[in-house]
């Protein structure tokens, strides 16, 4: 390996899903065939065992991650389904936190921002996971300041990334950073996939808090509105439905919930009309008013703050059948 190339350790373990491993290796790959960018990609594992992948399929791994002594320049962490049982392995976190200290850069793809967080490295700082996964990393580690929508979050030397194919993304991003955005792009147009993918993960994703609330008055009616978000669900009405004042409505809920009674029902209103958008041939003015927004500009301004895109360009991507 030159001076100039690139040492990438990326750590699995079994259970770790393929897609979280191959997406990462094939962009640094295709750089360093287009233009000798110089790339070493080493898969590590506790003892430097193969690992067996979510999908069945044995890995075999170049380095144990016991006996890795030089940090490398990128240290990232795979996820898959195997996460909760790679958090609970003491010696995987113990040498995570002993290669970081000297890496570059840090990330994660997946659900291997629980290994980072696990490790102590995400405290106090921002990041993303898989958006099905992100109340679970919040709630399991109120340190970390989790952006649910982001395809991937960098804070400093540290960079985590969505679900599964938002490894590539991040890889891609890291080659950009390393060689330029034309290397990137030619990269990211040899593997056939946006070099910048319009809009976040929401729309990939429904996210919903009523479940997560305690029984009461508010837990059914955040329950209800997720079901029926189509009726009158201005802050005056509902806090009358619970017999509050309008203030301490709002001050409740967004104590409970995380968000403002309005935000919650709009991202209601959008989950819903994401599923129509995706399973029937109604006009976006006929499901702007089964859904409670009114008027299709209205629909339009929720879906671009929710989701980063039109419901149109939603429907194109996603309609079923």
């Amino acid at each position: 390996m030159t001076r100039d190339a690139h040492d990438v350790l990326l750590v699995v373990y079994d259970g770790v899903q393929m897609l979280d491993v191959a997406g990462p290796l094939d962009v640094f790959d295709r750089a360093a065939r287009a233009a000798g960018a110089g790339y070493r990609v080493r898969l590590a594992s506790v003892g430097g065992r193969a690992v067996r992948t979510s999908a069945g399929l044995d890995l075999a791994v170049s380095a144990d991650l016991m006996k890795v002594r030089k940090p490398p320049e990128t240290l990232m962490v795979a996820g898959g389904w195997g996460y909760a049982d790679a958090v609970a392995d003491s010696d995987l976190l113990r040498h995570v936190q002993r290669l970081s200290a000297g890496a570059r850069r840090i990330g994660s793809v997946c659900t291997g921002a629980f290994v980072l967080a696990a490790a102590g490295l995400l405290d106090g700082r921002r990041a993303t996971t898989h958006w099905a996964f992100c109340a679970e990393l919040a709630s399991a580690y109120p340190a970390v300041a989790v952006e649910p929508d982001a395809f991937f979050v960098r804070d400093g030397a540290l960079a985590t990334s969505a679900g599964v194919t938002a490894g590539i993304d991040l890889a891609l991003a890291l080659v950009e950073d390393d060689h330029g955005a034309e290397l990137a792009c030619a990269v990211a147009k040899f593997l056939v996939v946006f070099m910048q993918r319009p809009g976040g993960q929401s729309q990939f994703g429904s996210r919903t808090r009523g479940e997560l609330l305690r029984a009461g008055a508010l837990r059914d009616l955040v329950l209800g509105i997720d079901a029926d978000p189509s009726g009158d669900l201005s802050v005056p009405a509902m806090a009358a439905r619970l017999g509050m004042s309008r203030r301490h409505f709002s001050r409740l809920f967004s104590q409970a919930v995380g968000t403002s009674p309005g935000a919650y029902v709009e991202r209601a209103r959008v989950a819903v009309a994401r599923t129509m958008l995706e399973r029937t041939v109604d006009g976006v003015d006929v499901i702007a008013e089964r859904c409670g927004f009114g008027t299709v500009e209205t629909i339009r301004r929720a879906f671009s703050r929710e989701t980063g895109v039109s419901p149109a360009a939603y429907r194109d991507r996603f309609r079923r059948g």
